[in-house]
């Protein structure tokens, strides 16, 4: 993490626990730690491989690491 009083490295992390709050846990109530555990895998699986993100040109970040620029 960066120096105390730079806060840009803390935006990529608060990016992605925002993502997650609003897609995968808001409304979610699980019964144990091992749904949940199953759940979030599943999740960020999804995330990773199917879902497509417009900011890396609508690959999904799996398909968008192959890329040789």
């Amino acid at each position: 993490m960066s120096e105390k009083g730079t806060p840009y490295d803390d935006a990529v992390a608060e990016a992605t626990f925002k993502t997650i709050k609003t897609e995968f846990v808001h409304g979610k109530v699980f019964s144990s730690q091992h749904e949940l555990d199953l759940e979030l895998f599943d999740y960020v699986h999804w995330y990773n491989n199917i879902r497509i993100h417009g900011s890396l040109g609508y690959l999904t970040p799996s398909e968008y690491k192959l890329i040789d620029f």
